[in-house]
Order: structure tokens, then sequence, then C-alpha cells
């Protein structure tokens, strides 16, 4: 059996979720091959072209990076010309076909934030969080064309203490990715000497979750108010709580960056209006008034 350090391996991922998995691998003597991730997109006011964080984290550690626009075509022939021992995918962000997934001799293993079957799809740590789902974790699975479907390979259960909760969404994935890496890292060498066989998910509790958009961040006062304490800590990046405000008959966007939940009332404490830099919350109440 080859040593963890000789395992040929290549990782696809994307965000900085990824490149939190990819630290904990290299951290534990884990470096892949090759790095395949999302193209670069325009970012910003100035459309500059932007690469992913995957990338930026493999060029500055000198690994390979694959940018394919989409994993059909010419792709799979490609890497069938590696003898891949594994391939590894954490928010990679694309379905990855049938003929990809067979490739490597130890099939392909998907980190996953959450205790699956629950929480299946693009956003389990922010979905947790709306739902008030203190108990969570990470999943380690064999990946099968269907998502997040696979039999599970490991699992790592992470409660948080209830002083602490709810955390930030960026905090908690920063948790979950880093207990992600560890687990991988751990579960890699019996998985390669075949001493672990995967479990099916019970298919039947499966819970699903969506992509989140801009309108489901907005905090809507008629709502009950740790209903929208949550939202608020839940959306802290991208999208990013927020309210609407009127001035003068207009109305303007108001960026929520911190709250307090007390005695069952929502306490705005900082803000970011429109076009001006963060203020405490009641430094804009009166700008309002004036």
């Amino acid at each position: 059996m080859k040593n963890k350090k000789d395992l040929l391996i290549a990782f696809f991922g994307t965000p900085v979720l990824a490149v939190r998995v990819l630290e904990r691998l290299k951290a534990n003597g884990i470096t892949p091959a090759l790095v395949v991730t999302s193209p670069d997109r325009p970012k910003g006011r100035g459309k500059i072209m932007t690469p992913p964080p995957v990338k930026e984290w493999a060029l500055g550690a000198g690994i390979d990076v694959a940018q394919p626009i989409t994993l059909k075509n010419g792709f799979a022939d490609e890497l069938h010309n590696t003898e891949w021992d594994l391939f590894i995918v954490a928010a990679y962000g694309k379905i990855i076909p049938k003929n990809i997934l067979d490739i490597p001799r130890h099939g392909t293993l998907n980190v996953h934030p959450s205790l699956l079957p629950k929480f299946r799809g693009p956003s389990p740590i922010l979905s947790a969080l709306l739902v008030d789902e203190r108990e969570t974790g990470v999943s380690i699975m064999l990946l099968d064309e269907e998502m997040d479907h696979g039999p599970i390979v490991a699992q790592a259960r992470v409660e948080i203490e209830k002083d602490d909760w709810p955390l930030k969404g960026s905090v908690l994935e920063a948790l979950l990715a880093d207990e992600g890496g560890n687990l991988l890292a751990e579960v890699i060498p019996p998985w390669v000497a075949g001493e672990i066989v995967p479990e099916p998910q019970d298919h039947s509790v499966a819970t699903y979750t969506k992509k989140f958009e801009d309108a489901d961040a907005r905090v809507d006062m008629s709502d009950g108010a740790y209903a929208n304490f949550l939202k608020i800590k839940t959306f802290d990046e991208n999208p990013r709580a927020y309210m609407l405000a009127e001035k003068n008959g207009k109305s303007m966007r108001v960026i929520i960056t911190d709250a307090d939940y007390k005695d069952g009332t929502l306490q705005i404490t900082r803000v970011i209006p429109e076009g001006k830099k963060e203020m405490a919350y009641e430094d804009f109440l009166r700008g309002l008034q004036n």
C-alpha cells in the first residue's frame, strides 16, 4: 500500500471553504497533485477577472491547476492520462459526471458540511443556522451521480455550546471546513487500504437546501425577533443581511453587520447604510431623523 504522501490525488473545489480543507490535508501530510476549480470570473465594480480562492492557494503551493469550463467533452480523457489513486471534492460547485467519478482506483470522496442525509445540497451550513440546528457536523461520502446521495464513509458531530450559539455563518463555515479536512485526512489511509465499508444513507429522511439569493437575506421586522436574529447571524458575507429604510421619501438599503437577542427582543447594533461606512445603529437612526 502506498504511503499517504505518495498517493496521487486530484482535488475539486472552488471557494474559501475548500481552501480550508486543503490546508488541513496539507497539515496532515496529504497534498494533491492537481487542483480542479472553476474558471476565473469578473468581480467588483471594475469587473476584473479574479481567480477562485482554490486556484490562488494551489499556485502558491506549486500545484498544477485545471479550470475546465465544462466537465463534459474531453476533460475526462485528460484525467485518464494519469493513474489516479483518489479524487476529493469539497464545494466544487458543479455536478461531476460518472465517467470522471470512476477514474481513480479508490473512487471519489466528498467532504460535506452536514450530518447527511440532513441538509443535502448547496447551502448546508447557512440552512442549519436558519433553522436553529445547533448540533451539526461533517460527512465524508463516496460520491455517486446523484446530489449528496452516496454512501457514508465517516461522520463527525459538532455541537456548539449553547452560550456560543448562533455563530456567524462564516465562523461556522470555517469550523466545519477545518473539521471536515481533519476527518478526511484521518479517513484516507484506512479508506485506500480497504479497511472501511461505506454505509448507505437513509434516503427516506433526507432534507434538502437551496442556493440562497439576495432576497433571502432581507430582514423584515414583521417577522419574529429570533428568526431575524438567526438571519443576521447567518448572512454575514455573501449575501449579507440587510433591511430597507426610508429617508426623505427615498428607500435605502442598510446592511446589518451585528445584533443581539435579549429577553425576546432583537437589538440591532451595527449597520452599513447604502453609500456610507459602518456605524452604530443608534447613530444611523439619529441620521434618519435629521
